[in-house]
Parts: C-alpha cells; sequence; structure tokens
C-alpha cells in the first residue's frame, strides 16, 4: 500500500471510532506499532485533528470531516452485509438509522453497484433481541451517550442478587449476548454486567465527568494490560 493510501486509511479507521489503539490501526493498516505512531505525528503535523496519546488511543477532534466519497462495488456490498448481520442484534432505533443510512447510500451508488449490492447472495437470519433487551440497549447508550448514571438490579451467573449504580461506559457485543461495561459505583470498580440479567433500569438525574481511573481508555488499559501478562 502506498504511503498516501495508509495515511487515508489511517485517518478513515479513527474517525470511524471512538478510540483507536494504536495496535488496531497496525493490525488493520498491517504496519508496526511505530509506523502508526509515526504516521499520526505527521498527520498531526499537516493540521489533521488527531488527539490522542501513545498507549492511550487516538480519536479525532470532532467537527473534522472529509469531501464525499464513492464506493466501489466490493466496499457496497460490504456495507449492505454489514447491515443485514447487525440489524437484528441492536435495538429499534438503531436498527432502523442503519438501514435509512444505507438506503441513503445505496441510492447514489452506479447503477452496476447498486445492482451487486442489491442482489447479494448472503442473508443473515438470526433470532432478534428480546423486547426488553432491545429497549436497555437504547437506554444504555443514550446514558452513556449523556454520560448518566443509570440504577438496576442484577441477578448474576451464580443467582445471587444486587442493586447496582453505575457509569455505563460502552455496550459490547459477543456473538450471543450484549454487555455493559462500566465503572460501578457500588463495588467501586469496572463491571461488566449481561442486559438480559438487568431490571428495573433507571437512568439518573446524576451526570458523571471523565475522572482518571474510572474511563473507558482506563478499563481498555486494564484489559490490555492483563491480556498481556
Amino acid at each position: 500500500m502506498r504511503r498516501a493510501d495508509r495515511l487515508f486509511q489511517l485517518v478513515q479507521l479513527v474517525r470511524g471510532r471512538r478510540l483507536c489503539t494504536a495496535r488496531f490501526l497496525a493490525e488493520r493498516l498491517e504496519v508496526s506499532e511505530r509506523t502508526v505512531y509515526r504516521d499520526v505525528a505527521d498527520l498531526q503535523a499537516q493540521g489533521v485533528p488527531i488527539e490522542g496519546e501513545a498507549g492511550v488511543g487516538y480519536r479525532m477532534r470532532a467537527g473534522f470531516d472529509l469531501p464525499p466519497l464513492m464506493f466501489t462495488r466490493d466496499e457496497a456490498q460490504a456495507l449492505v452485509a454489514s447491515v443485514r448481520v447487525a440489524r437484528p442484534h441492536l435495538d429499534e432505533e438503531l436498527a432502523a438509522h442503519a438501514e435509512a443510512a444505507l438506503g441513503k447510500i445505496v441510492a447514489v451508488l452506479p447503477a452496476a453497484a447498486r445492482a451487486a449490492a442489491e442482489s447479494m447472495a448472503l442473508l443473515a437470519p438470526a433470532t432478534p433481541l428480546e423486547a426488553a433487551t432491545r429497549l436497555r440497549l437504547r437506554t444504555l447508550r443514550h446514558a452513556a451517550e449523556a454520560r448518566r448514571a443509570v440504577r438496576f438490579a442484577y441477578v448474576d451467573q451464580q443467582g445471587a442478587a444486587s442493586s447496582r449504580t453505575v457509569r455505563p461506559l460502552v455496550c459490547v457485543y459477543w456473538g450471543a449476548v450484549w454487555t455493559l461495561a462500566a465503572w460501578c459505583e457500588t463495588r467501586a470498580d469496572f463491571r461488566n454486567f449481561r442486559l438480559d440479567r438487568m431490571t428495573g433500569l433507571e437512568v439518573l438525574d446524576l451526570p458523571f465527568r471523565d475522572e482518571p481511573g474510572k474511563t473507558l481508555p482506563d478499563l481498555l488499559r486494564r484489559v490490555g494490560a492483563d491480556r498481556d501478562a
């Protein structure tokens, strides 16, 4: 891959995610982490508003955009496949937005690419999420984005019941279940909770701010350290 193409892809990866680690970027671009550090530094020097640092992760500052792009036939098919696979596992609001966005993209594709995307030989039948889990997913997504604490009753794998107040950080899909990664005020530590084991979910009028040791980057660093160990 030419360096110019690699830099373009790096920008696309960073702007498309909340936080990108150097390891993730290196794997996707098939280069070393040292090369990623160098490329990010060069982009920052050219005025691309990438924020972050080595060992933590990178994100694009709000407001940055690139000119409209045209998708290739294969990229269009990949988008259709992604929406078909993901839709049954999303809450109704997010699934509808994904479908609407895909429709806008497909509508402006060249005729050949549009036909290839719409006639792709790939289906993804799946049992949709239960209505209660869909509602919890939507509620937790909005709470995490609004930086609002939530309270719920929870039953763990051993059947022990508890009441938790947490700072929702990110919802994670594991291919079978959704979980919430959060800072648990009750346990004063990071915890993961299955959405299908929650009841009585309530968004509190309790905004929270990033505090050292309680953020998503802190959680990712801990997971990375545990994996390395």
